[in-house]
């Protein structure tokens, strides 16, 4: 965290918690939580079921879930009179989030839909449109420097339509 804050930027706790839910692990980083320049996003991929194993299968979280985990970081977020806070969901297959539709909005967070599949450039865009919700979310685009094939220049990401307001390198 003080390295973020001595180079300006912001710091992204992704949590990845196998068998145990987003809620649980979050509130474990309450402490990196208070802090205005930290925010959270949950990656679905890696929440498994009580027989599953990462890598093996792709994991998923019921909107329910998400929905608990975005109530709590909101309500820290405003006991603490903080500013808003990212709030990133991390999705490149539609199984990943079940009842998507169903998770709400919530004006302490800066809520992020990260699409995050890997492949050539055909390929990301193809699964951007898959499942992207643009009227439900800020849409955030991922990158990745060692799966990803002939990685997207800058521009070909702003020319994305529906807009992405977020992007990451990995």
């Amino acid at each position: 965290i003080r390295a973020a804050h001595r180079h300006g930027a912001l710091l992204l706790l992704d949590i990845q918690p196998g068998r145990t839910d987003f809620l649980t692990v979050a509130k474990r980083w309450e402490w990196a939580l208070r802090d205005p320049w930290v925010g959270l996003a949950c990656d679905p991929e890696w929440r498994m079921g009580p027989h599953q194993v990462p890598a093996r299968v792709i994991g998923s979280v019921r909107a329910a879930e998400l929905n608990r985990t975005s109530a709590w970081l909101a309500g820290l977020t405003r006991r603490l009179d903080l500013p808003q806070k990212l709030f990133v969901v991390h999705q490149f297959r539609t199984s990943m989030i079940r009842g998507i539709e169903s998770v709400e909005r919530r004006p302490e967070l800066a809520m992020v839909q990260h699409v995050d599949g890997f492949g050539n450039p055909g390929q990301k865009l193809g699964t951007f449109h898959a499942v992207v919700r643009p009227r439900q979310f800020q849409l955030g685009f991922k990158l990745f420097y060692d799966e990803d094939r002939h990685l997207m220049r800058p521009a070909a990401v702003r020319a994305i339509r529906p807009s992405v307001r977020f992007v990451s390198y990995q």
